[in-house]
């Protein structure tokens, strides 16, 4: 992550590399939607269910049986996932503030 660190000083001409939009270079912080989070979590799971899947129907040899075991640990694992990302949005390790300042 960049850091800009300006001194504003009064009819002074900066040079062009200096008068970039700061959030281009420090980045914004943006909150996750719920929305973006479910689907996350709806994109990761269509491949760790098909992975489940093949390991269920590689082990056992039976369809019916793989396609159970994946069902089951899909919606089991979607829900854990979703409260596991809604819950780290409110521990605040790792995060960093914003700068306070606009330019």
């Amino acid at each position: 992550m960049y850091k800009l660190q300006v001194q504003l000083v009064h009819e002074m001409q900066f040079p062009v590399f200096l008068r970039v939009n700061p959030t281009k270079l420090i980045g914004k912080l943006e909150m996750e939607s719920h929305l973006r989070t479910v689907v996350k979590a709806l994109s990761w799971r269509v491949i760790a269910t098909v992975i489940t899947f093949l390991i269920a129907l590689l082990v056992t040899g039976e369809m019916e049986i793989a396609l159970g075991i994946g069902g089951a640990d899909t919606l089991l694992k979607l829900f854990a996932y979703y409260i596991h990302e809604r819950s780290w949005h409110k521990i605040k390790f790792g995060r960093k503030d914003s700068p306070e300042y606009n330019i």
